[in-house]
């Protein structure tokens, strides 16, 4: 791995623990942290009341750069990821479920977005 690659994933590893921090402070409960699926990794799962939310985060040099990084590629297998890690746990079925962001730049508090973007299935549901 080279030098530069190894400095993005330790921000990277930074922004995450950094984000857990913020949210914990929001009242956010940590569930998950890198939870793997066969549908890929979701960075945190937090529950805070009646919600269930999966967390990505982003990490760039400034806050815009961060909310530019998030492809709609990587917003439906998130989604697929979350599908997959609710379903073996039936406790947790009753909760709403949501897709947070979390984003994090050097030398700015990270900005968490609530509901920052909806499944493509819903979408199409309520469209119908």
């Amino acid at each position: 791995m080279s030098a530069r690659r190894q400095r993005a994933e330790a921000f990277g590893r930074w922004a995450e623990y950094f984000a857990m921090l913020v949210l914990f402070l929001k009242g956010y409960r940590l569930l998950d942290h890198r939870a793997r699926t066969a549908a890929g990794e979701i960075d945190l799962v937090a529950r805070r009341g009646d919600v269930l939310a999966f967390i990505e985060v982003k990490a760039r040099a400034s806050l815009d750069e961060a909310r530019q990084a998030l492809s709609f590629h990587q917003t439906r297998r998130l989604t697929r990821a979350a599908t997959i890690w609710r379903s073996g746990r039936p406790c947790l079925h009753h909760l709403a479920m949501r897709y947070d962001l979390v984003l994090v730049a050097p030398w700015q508090w990270p900005r968490h977005e609530r509901a920052a973007w909806e499944p493509e299935e819903r979408i199409a549901r309520d469209l119908l």
